[in-house]
């Protein structure tokens, strides 16, 4: 082999150590980077109890906050709670779901509907979750019926209003296509208005499951027995501030999880959207 062979080939041996670094730092220079302040308030806490700066019955200590939290998950009580947690968010979603695409689609498709609806839903939209629960334990009692509707209610606004702007966002040349090749109704939402506002309704099934899981923690440390929200306030009222920290630490998680994955659905669809038109 000659000298210039081996100079041409001798720089790629030398980086080969360093490839296996690039994927790690590149991960590191990106998302990894949002774990350092989360790292940062963890050490802090752990500091600032074992140097007697707070005390631990005010704020527990992280190691009793992951004994609390190993503790609750093997005796099976942070998954029963949980469960009937997720299992009111499903059901209250689906009916706010359902009426608020139901809603959008309406007042998106027809002007004298909007006219005579818009401004009713703007100050319904308006009255926060809270404001409705004393109206509805009246109405209602404090059962299952209660969660439901709350949520619903929560999740109703963002699921009509985003399905009411994507549908008024299509582009005019979809629509006269529509028309030039003599599109029923059925054949117009089927084919062109959806496919076009699907990623508008889709942020807002995003943000009505946000909105949801919050409106449903609320009304479960208010008025129930069961659930998570309840397991905090049972927390606070037995002074156990460890499991207070836990609660809210699977909540952050749980919603955190559920946008997660609605956002990873929600880019498929964009690219699918990218394909079709």
């Amino acid at each position: 082999m000659t000298t210039a062979q081996t100079a041409n080939i001798a720089p790629p041996l030398a980086l080969q150590p360093w490839s296996g670094l690039a994927r790690p730092l590149r991960w590191l220079a990106g998302k990894g980077l949002g774990l350092l302040l989360p790292l940062f308030l963890l050490l802090l806490w752990h500091v600032a109890v074992a140097r007697h700066w707070v005390s631990a019955q005010i704020l527990p200590p992280p190691q009793r906050v992951l004994e609390t939290l190993v503790e609750l998950a093997r005796s099976g009580d942070l998954w029963a709670e949980l469960s009937i947690s997720l299992q009111r968010v499903l059901i209250g979603s689906l009916i706010g779901g359902v009426l608020g695409l139901a809603l959008g689609l309406l007042m998106g498709l027809s002007r004298r509907a909007e006219a005579y609806l818009w401004p009713l839903f703007q100050a319904f939209s308006q009255v926060p979750v809270l404001g409705w629960i004393p109206l509805l334990m009246m109405l209602v009692g404090i059962d299952e019926a209660l969660k439901y509707l709350v949520i619903a209610k929560a999740v109703l606004v963002p699921m009509a209003i985003n399905t009411f702007a994507g549908l008024r966002n299509i582009p005019q040349s979809y629509l006269e296509v529509a028309r030039v090749y003599r599109f029923s109704l059925p054949q117009r939402l089927r084919r062109v208005i959806l496919p076009a506002a699907l990623p508008s309704i889709f942020t807002g099934v995003r943000f009505a499951l946000t909105k949801g899981w919050i409106a449903l923690v609320t009304v479960e440390m208010l008025a129930s027995s069961e659930g998570i929200g309840y397991l905090m306030v049972d927390g606070r009222q037995m002074f156990q501030l460890d499991l207070v920290i836990v609660t809210m630490l699977v909540i952050g998680l749980v919603g955190l999880l559920l946008d997660k994955g609605l956002a990873l659905v929600e880019t498929r669809l964009q690219r699918w959207q990218r394909q079709a038109f």
